[in-house]
């Protein structure tokens, strides 16, 4: 049982993604013994579907299975427990997703208050930052001519604020994840905006429960070792009021919660480890340490903060043509050798009759032999396959070139290679290019409020800006001489891996299984070496890897700028958010003295 009072609050989140599942919440209401329950639906390309759906339907945009499949068969439940929730689900629509979640709890008689934040939308005010001539933050473009969505990463501050006026459910829309667990702890322990070491705890927490089952043993490198997937835990941040983080998960169920579970749910999607950039606070995560204190809990130290930048991240969404991607079986002798050519030939014909006809060329296409390997490009193993799934997409200005690109797929299964099975899921279809645009708003700029019934009200934010003094670099261990007498393993044998994505940008934090191996994987992956090992991934010229260190966890975090072939819903590329990476930087080859490997490992 959680102990009562004040100084400790238990936070648990059911969702890391809008699709996650409904059972997580389930289990956290009725077996986690919690305080606040919180839902983390939003990713940037989540913001773009949910653009289109407003589009559609004004009154959409928002995670409609919040409102149907989880909170109202719970809603009597979480009153009687006296739970409050908070979540981002409601898109870029958030009013009509409150609207809809008090209706439901009028008709189950309940008294439950619900807040709706908002002010992240800032297309009401698209003139005016057009006149402000902002720059795109990561390559400088220019402002795009027409936008579909342009929402304000949100801090923690309103959520606080909604709470402290009583609000037992907050809805918000576009908010950095962490912010969600972050609110509740501001709110209940009474931490000062410039209190930013337990900001930073705070936000730490959030970042570690946002992704749901990730830090219970979820995507974990050693996947193997983990019991239950299908009664996965759902994680339980277990905090106190001088920042004193434990994580654990509800008992007699699925996953695990180690010290390697949570240092790569900790590594994941981030750059600088030094500055962790949040409205509320820049978080120094680089000397966090993480103590196994019994089963399945992990104490999480060491978080430090500083006052935050005074900007405000801006993710703005545009269209940008139209995109297919149409994908079929192949199978028998030479499949992928077959494949290549049928797809080829496919995109020679289209492109011919569009030349004929007098239509640009397309923007961009890419072929991928599924199943052959060939996403690990120069690294494949496999060169020949006896089945694999072509996947030919391409983009276009004109809607009409690539339905007629869709329309000649079909034919290759009676004029082209033998062994063709027919086209996945039908037909494709062809969609519109959503492309994110990202910048920075000066805090001012930024006037986020809270409606509870018919009264809103604004929320002030602390106008603080970080110093302009870097913080203090951490000592860091030594790079080992050339080894000699060493043995060449795959760096999975010597460290776990995670990766994420940015926008454009992927990460791939990778954690030493033992401190010992450091000065070898400080010597292996350099910046140089990871960006020749991952080269076919990156974009180009304009793709570099950046590498920086984690001394608290015997960690690295390697940031792959421009690796995604345009990210989210902009990408062909099979894997867009680069979920995988980590997978491939897993099989690259390290030195290490063979004494140095620990029982159970080989080369």
């Amino acid at each position: 049982m959680k102990e009562k009072g004040k100084d400790h609050l238990r936070i648990g989140c059911a969702a890391a993604f809008w699709g996650d599942t409904n059972t997580a919440a389930y289990q956290l209401v009725r077996h986690g013994d919690i305080d606040y329950l919180v839902f983390d639906y939003l990713a940037e390309i989540t913001m773009s579907i949910l653009a289109k759906a407003r589009e559609k339907d004004p009154g959409h945009g928002y995670a409609t299975d919040f409102v149907d499949r989880v909170m109202t068969p719970l809603l009597a439940e979480i009153a009687e427990r006296q739970i409050k929730v908070i979540s981002n689900a409601g898109g870029v629509n958030p009013r009509a997703c409150a609207q809809v979640l008090q209706e439901r709890v009028d008709a189950a008689g309940l008294n439950l208050k619900i807040a709706v934040i908002e002010g992240d939308d800032l297309m009401p005010d698209l003139a005016q930052w057009r006149q402000r001539q902002v720059q795109e933050m990561f390559d400088a473009r220019a402002f795009p001519d027409a936008l579909t969505s342009m929402n304000a990463y949100l801090g923690a501050t309103p959520i606080r604020d909604a709470l402290r006026a009583g609000a037992d459910i907050v809805i918000t829309g576009r908010i950095v994840d962490s912010a969600l667990t972050l609110g509740p702890l501001m709110h209940e322990f009474d931490w000062a905006s410039d209190d930013y070491d337990r900001l930073a705890a705070g936000s730490l927490a959030g970042h570690l429960i946002e992704c749901g089952a990730q830090c219970t043993g979820g995507n974990f490198t050693d996947w193997e070792s983990i019991p239950g997937y299908e009664n996965m835990g759902f994680p339980i941040a277990e905090c106190r009021a001088d920042g004193q983080i434990v994580l654990c998960k509800p008992e007699k169920t699925g996953g695990r919660v180690t010290v390697h579970t949570v240092a790569e749910q900790l590594v994941y999607e981030i750059g600088d480890p030094a500055a962790y950039l949040l409205p509320d606070v820049i978080c120094d995560l680089r000397a966090v340490t993480l103590t196994q204190i019994d089963a399945d809990r992990v104490l999480v130290q060491g978080a430090r903060g500083r006052a935050p930048s005074g900007q405000y991240k801006v993710c703005a969404t545009y269209r940008d043509g139209y995109r297919v991607s149409a994908s079929f079986m192949l199978a028998g002798r030479e499949a992928r050798a077959k494949g290549q050519r049928s797809a080829e030939a496919i995109l020679k014909k289209v492109r011919h009759v569009l030349t004929t006809r007098g239509a640009p060329d397309f923007d961009e296409t890419l072929i991928e032999l599924l199943g052959s390997e060939w996403t690990y490009g120069p690294h494949g193993h496999q060169q020949d396959s006896r089945e694999v799934i072509v996947r030919i997409s391409a983009r276009h200005r004109l809607r009409e070139a690539l339905l007629f690109l869709a329309s000649e797929i079909a034919q290759a299964a009676t004029g082209m290679a033998p062994g063709i099975t027919g086209i996945i899921g039908g037909r494709p279809k062809v969609a519109p290019v959503i492309r994110l645009y990202s910048f920075l708003a000066d805090v001012e700029h930024i006037h986020p409020s809270y409606t509870i019934g018919a009264t809103t009200t604004a929320t002030h934010l602390p106008q603080a800006r970080a110093s302009a003094v870097p913080p203090a670099a951490l000592p860091l261990g030594a790079t080992a001489e050339v080894v000699n007498d060493g043995v060449s393993v795959p760096l999975i044998t010597l460290a776990l891996a995670r990766s994420g994505d940015k926008g454009n940008h992927s990460n791939i934090g990778v954690i030493a299984r033992h401190p010992a191996y450091l000065p070898y994987l400080r010597a292996a992956l350099s910046e140089t070496a990871v960006a020749a090992y991952l080269q076919h991934l990156l974009d180009g010229p304009h793709s570099r890897v950046t590498r920086y260190e984690l001394p608290g966890l015997h960690a690295f975090n390697f940031l792959l700028e421009n690796a995604l072939g345009g990210g989210g819903i902009a990408s062909l590329r099979s894997d867009p958010q680069g979920k995988a990476y980590a997978q491939q930087l897993l099989d690259m080859p390290v030195s290490i003295p063979r004494a140095l490997l620990q029982p159970g490992e080989s080369a």
